[in-house]
């Protein structure tokens, strides 16, 4: 299989905003995701249409999950957003839980806070 080359920032925009195909998406998005570039990946994933897409919903779950080892509020927003879904509160306690003994006291701050707001 051909390697997928990534695109520079103006092309990610013009690709995103002119009607990518599903499989081209997918492609781009697991090219970023070999990268290490998971941000990146998520509006390609999302170009691909997770509700009718298993291999794009699977991919985003994985970031979900990966958001919530690391306590990475940010990438929990973004893969949850392209999924269409709020994380619950429990998931953001969990999430707290995970950024304070990773350090990350801005994520710990921000995810308690989106904690008690889904408990409302």
């Amino acid at each position: 299989m051909a390697e997928t080359k990534l695109p520079d920032p103006l092309s990610r925009r013009l690709l995103l905003e002119g009607g990518l195909e599903p499989a081209k998406a997918l492609a781009v998005a697991k090219a970023y995701l070999e990268d290490g570039r998971e941000v990146e990946a998520i509006d390609f994933l999302a170009a691909v249409g997770p509700d009718s897409n298993a291999e794009a919903r699977e991919a985003l779950c994985q970031l979900q999950t990966a958001a919530l080892e690391r306590g990475d509020v940010f990438l929990m927003r973004a893969s949850s957003a392209a999924l269409d879904e709020e994380p619950s509160a429990e998931k953001w306690r969990a999430l707290a839980e995970a950024a304070s003994r990773a350090g990350r006291s801005k994520d710990v701050e921000t995810a308690e806070r989106l904690a008690t707001v889904d408990a409302k």
